[in-house]
C-alpha cells in the first residue's frame, strides 16, 4: 500500500487512482482556486475523492464512505470528521474542480469501436430524479403524466458515448423543460472529421443536421419512415441521396424482418439518413447493422442509474450540488470505463462485465490498494484481471419485449406480454431487394 501522507492519506479512489492521479486533481483546484488556504483536516484534494467514492457507495452515506476510504489506513493517523464538516467541505470544493476534472478525463478510450475507419459513437438522452427540496424543484421542475406530477424533480441528462467501450466524450444536464434536441447543440464540440455519429429519430431535425455536418463528423440518425425525403439522386444499392436543408445526405429505407424460434416473425420499417453518400465504400446493409450499436448508450445509462445508482434519487438538495454529483459520477464510471477497456481492447470490450470492475473498485478502495503504481508495473491491474477473468458470453442475436418486468405496482399490467427471449435470424431489405438473411 503506498498512499499520500498525513491529512492527504484518505484521498485516494484505490486502483482508479492511477487513472485520475493527484497530480490531476491538484491540477483543477489549482486552475479553479479552491485549494484550501491551509492544511486541515479534509484538504481539497482529499474532498474531491471523496466526491468520486461516492459515486462507487451510493448506497451510503459520506461518513460511512470515509469510513472505507480510510479502512486500510491502519497506523496512519486520519480525522473522523463529522457528517456537518463533510457537508461544509463537499460545498467549499462547488462545482467547478469536478467540471474541469471531467474536461480531463472525457473522450473515447483505446478499444472504441471504428467502423471502416471512424470512430462510431452516439447521442441520446435520459432523466434522473434529484430529492423533493424546492431548490431543485424551481430549478429542475417534476415531469407530468397521466396519474399526476412525478414525485420526485427530475433532471435532463445528454451524452455522447463512445460505442464499444461505452466512455463518454462530453455531457450537459439541466432543467427537464428543455427539450433533447435543444441541447445537443452545446456537446457538439466533441464531434470531429473521423466520427460516426448515431441517433434516434428524435435527433432528426434539419438544422441539428446542418449543425452535425459542419463539425465535419459523419451522421447516421433515424428519421420517420413518413418524412418526404426528395430523390436526387440514385445509388447502386437502393438506397437515394436527397438533400435536407444545405446538407446532402443518403437515404436508406429498410423493411427489418425479425424471424423469431418459437414465435412468430416480427416487421418493422427503418428509414436512415446519413451524410455517407458513398454507397460502394459504405454499403446500406452494413449501415443498418451499424445503426445497432446505437443501443450502446442505452446501455451506459443502465450502468449509471441501476448499476451505480442503484435506481436510487440523486443525492445533493441544492442544484450546485446535483451539478457537483453528477460530474462526480460521470469522472468514476469514466475511469473504470478506461479501466476495462485498458483490459479488454477492441475484440472483446462488449463482454466486460461492468458490476464485476464495480465491485472490484470498492474492493481496491476499502483495502486502498493499488493507489500509486509499483515498480513492476501492470498495465491491466487488479479491475482488469478481474474483468478478464470473468468476461460475459459473445453477444447472442436474440430479442425479447421492451416492458416493465418488475413494475412499481402490485397489480399486474393490462394484456398479455409475452415476456420470453427468443433467437433471431434477420432479414434486411433494401428498397425491395432482400439483401441479408440467414
Amino acid at each position: 500500500m503506498v498512499v499520500a501522507a498525513g491529512p492527504f492519506a484518505p484521498g485516494h479512489l484505490g486502483e482508479l487512482t492511477q487513472i485520475v492521479p493527484f497530480e490531476m486533481v491538484d491540477a483543477v483546484l489549482e486552475s479553479t482556486r479552491t485549494v484550501q488556504a491551509r492544511v486541515r483536516a479534509l484538504p481539497s484534494r482529499v474532498v474531491v475523492y471523496l466526491l468520486l467514492a461516492a459515486a462507487l457507495f451510493s448506497e451510503l452515506g459520506y461518513g460511512q464512505e470515509w469510513a472505507r476510504m480510510t479502512a486500510g489506513l491502519d497506523g496512519i493517523g486520519v480525522a473522523d470528521p463529522v457528517s456537518s464538516a463533510l457537508a461544509q467541505a463537499r460545498r467549499r470544493i462547488g462545482v467547478k474542480p469536478l467540471r474541469e476534472l471531467f474536461d480531463l478525463v472525457r473522450g473515447p478510450a483505446a478499444g472504441a469501436a471504428r467502423w471502416r475507419g471512424l470512430l462510431v459513437c452516439a447521442i441520446d438522452g435520459t432523466s434522473m430524479f434529484t430529492p423533493d427540496t424546492p431548490a431543485n424543484l424551481a430549478s429542475f421542475g417534476r415531469v407530468g403524466g397521466g396519474n399526476g406530477p412525478s414525485g420526485y424533480p427530475m433532471l435532463r441528462m445528454l451524452t455522447v458515448v463512445a460505442c464499444g467501450t461505452r466512455t463518454v466524450l462530453d455531457a450537459v444536464f439541466g432543467t427537464l423543460s428543455v427539450g433533447e434536441t435543444n441541447y445537443a447543440p452545446k456537446l457538439l464540440g466533441c464531434l470531429h472529421q473521423g466520427m460516426l455519429l448515431l441517433a434516434d429519430r428524435n435527433f432528426a431535425a434539419a438544422d441539428l443536421i446542418e449543425q452535425v455536418a459542419a463539425t465535419g463528423a459523419d451522421l447516421l440518425f433515424r428519421a420517420k419512415s413518413n418524412r418526404k425525403l426528395p430523390v436526387i439522386g440514385h445509388c447502386g444499392d437502393g438506397s437515394w441521396l436527397s438533400r435536407i436543408g444545405t446538407t446532402t445526405v443518403r437515404v436508406i429505407d429498410a423493411q427489418i424482418v425479425v424471424r423469431l424460434a418459437g414465435g412468430p416473425p416480427r416487421t418493422e420499417r427503418y428509414r436512415l439518413i446519413t451524410t455517407l453518400t458513398d454507397h460502394r465504400r459504405y454499403p446500406a446493409t452494413e449501415l443498418v447493422a451499424l445503426y445497432h450499436q446505437r443501443w450502446e448508450i442505452e446501455t451506459s445509462y443502465l450502468e449509471l442509474k441501476s448499476t451505480i445508482l442503484g435506481g436510487r434519487v440523486l443525492r445533493a438538495r441544492t442544484p450546485d450540488g446535483i451539478a457537483q454529483e453528477i460530474y462526480a459520477l460521470l469522472v468514476t464510471y469514466q475511469a473504470l470505463r478506461i479501466a476495462m477497456s485498458d483490459a479488454t481492447g477492441t475484440d472483446t470490450a462488449d463482454r466486460a462485465g461492468f458490476s464485476i470492475a464495480l465491485n472490484t473498485a470498492r474492493d481496491q478502495v476499502i483495502q486502498a490498494a493499488g493507489v500509486i503504481a509499483d515498480t513492476t508495473i501492470d498495465l491491466i491491474g487488479k479491475i482488469g484481471h478481474a474483468v478478464l477473468d470473468h468476461l460475459l458470453p459473445a453477444r447472442r442475436h436474440r430479442t425479447s419485449p421492451r416492458v416493465v418486468k418488475r413494475a412499481i405496482s402490485k397489480h399486474r399490467a393490462k394484456g398479455d406480454i409475452d415476456r420470453n427471449s427468443y433467437k433471431i435470424a434477420v432479414d434486411v431489405t433494401i428498397n425491395g431487394h432482400l439483401t441479408t438473411g440467414p
